[in-house]
Order: structure tokens, then C-alpha cells, then sequence
């Protein structure tokens, strides 16, 4: 059956979540945020989209992006194809780096573009990395604050604090006050559904070794147990952490099988 078309938003505003495949890690370390981030900007730079926030967690991201004269289909597109080039290479593997297709849902009212901007900047306090959104390095949420952010003016701060106030300090201190707030509301999410416990996951992990014992997959030869790990990555709810922690299999192993 053919994908539905999405929908274009009438403000060209849209919350974009992008995420590795399988769940699997796209920011091992601080390089490759930072080739994430350099290439968001290049794809932008020239005017086609504006970036109104971003979080750049260890195996997802969150974009707000404002289209001019790319489509947000173009401009996802150029991010991923040009950022897994390098991570292949980097990284000495093949394939695909992203899930197939983003997520996205249009924001057509400033109400909801201010719950999707705060949505999107608590992601890694709710995480429990940091206690305060502006203390993580890779989201644009010291951008917000007047701060420095890793690449000076890519975030377009203006549309979202104008909401608040004319006058730029006092829209920051307002801003500031209205990211403290507790908010439940889920916007668009990554997660497809729930996880499997221990035991179902021990289970179909025996089942998929041919009852063979678990710890065995540890000692395995590397292509046996590449095959056999991949297979438990694409059972529905069965995380990448769970796997490592039940086949004694190191987590990075995991995730570039």
C-alpha cells in the first residue's frame, strides 16, 4: 500500500523527529553531533528553511523547521543522505543510518508552537542527563536564553520570543519562566509502542538462537552472532539496551551489527 502524502502546514512550520534505525546510537561522541549540526546548517544557511529549535539526543532528533523554499521532505532528505555518508564511512559499516521515513506534524497555532518549542527543549531534563534545559550542549535552548549555542545564529529565535514580548530581555525572562512549568503534553513522539519485559524478550531472544543458551552468543563467531543480533533488533519492543543486558553482549556491539 502506498504511504499517505503528508499534509502540508499552512504556517510552514513542522516538529520533525528523525531516529536511527532499530533504535540503534547516531551520536557516539561529540564529533558527530557536531557533523549533525554543521550539516543542519548548510542545508539551511542559504534561506530555503529556518531552524526554530532542535535536540540532538544520542539515538534521536528533534527539529522545528520552518520552510521558505525547500520542502521539509528536501531538506530531511539532504540532512540524512549527506550525515550517513559520513557516519558510514566514519564508523566502517554499510547501510542505513536513519529510519526510512521522519515523523512529522504540522504547527499551525502559536499556542502549540509554544508547547512543541518547550516539548522539545525538556527532552533531555525528562531523559535525566540534565537538570535544566539550558545546561545541555546540543539543543537550542541556550540560543533561547540569549546564550551561546554551538553554531552562533542558527536558531531563529525571534518568531517564538515575539510571543512573548517586543522587548527581547523581557520576551527571555518570560521565555525562561514558561520553560519552568510542568507540562505533561506529549507531541509527537518516538516511541511506537511498548516494551517488552525481561522474560518475553528472553524468550524470543532462545527462540531466535534456536534454544540455544544466551551467554553463547557472546563467544559466537562475528558473522553468526552479527545475523542473530540483527534478527533480535527488529522484534517489535525489544530495546537495544535490553538485548546487551541479557546476552552479556557489549552495547555498542549491538547496536553496529
Amino acid at each position: 500500500m502506498p504511504r499517505a502524502a503528508r499534509q502540508p502546514s499552512s504556517t510552514g512550520i513542522y516538529h520533525v523527529i528523525v531516529r536511527g534505525i532499530n533504535r540503534q546510537i547516531i551520536f557516539f561522541e561529540q564529533n558527530d553531533y557536531q557533523r549533525y549540526m554543521d550539516t543542519l546548517y548548510r542545508v539551511v544557511a542559504k534561506g530555503d528553511a529556518a531552524v526554530l529549535g532542535y535536540c540532538l539526543m544520542n539515538n534521536h532528533v528533534h527539529l522545528l523547521i520552518q520552510e521558505n523554499t525547500m520542502s521539509i521532505s528536501t531538506i530531511m532528505k539532504k540532512i540524512g543522505t549527506s550525515y550517513a555518508y559520513w557516519y558510514n564511512r566514519k564508523y566502517a559499516r554499510s547501510g542505513h543510518v536513519f529510519q526510512d521515513r521522519f515523523k512529522s506534524e504540522n504547527v499551525e497555532e502559536d499556542s502549540y508552537l509554544l508547547t512543541v518549542i518547550r516539548y522539545i527543549h525538556q527532552n533531555p531534563v525528562k531523559a535525566g542527563i540534565v537538570s535544566n534545559a539550558e545546561h545541555y550542549t546540543w539543543s537550542s535552548c541556550q540560543a533561547y536564553y540569549g546564550e551561546k549555542e554551538y553554531l552562533p545564529d542558527l536558531t531563529e529565535t525571534s518568531l517564538i520570543l515575539d510571543l512573548f514580548s517586543e522587548d527581547n530581555s523581557q520576551a527571555i525572562e518570560i521565555f525562561r519562566r514558561f520553560m519552568a512549568e510542568n507540562d505533561e503534553v506529549q507531541c509527537l513522539d518516538d516511541n511506537d509502542g511498548k516494551y517488552l519485559t525481561d522474560n518475553e524478550a528472553m524468550k524470543i531472544i532462545t527462540k531466535l538462537m534456536n534454544n540455544q543458551p544466551v551467554s553463547s552468543l557472546s563467544i559466537m563467531p562475528k558473522a553468526e552472532r552479527d545475523l542473530l543480533l540483527q534478527k533480535c533488533k527488529e522484534v517489535k519492543g525489544l530495546s537495544l539496551r535490553q538485548i546487551a543486558r541479557l546476552t552479556g553482549v557489549g552495547y555498542q556491539t549491538v547496536n553496529r551489527a
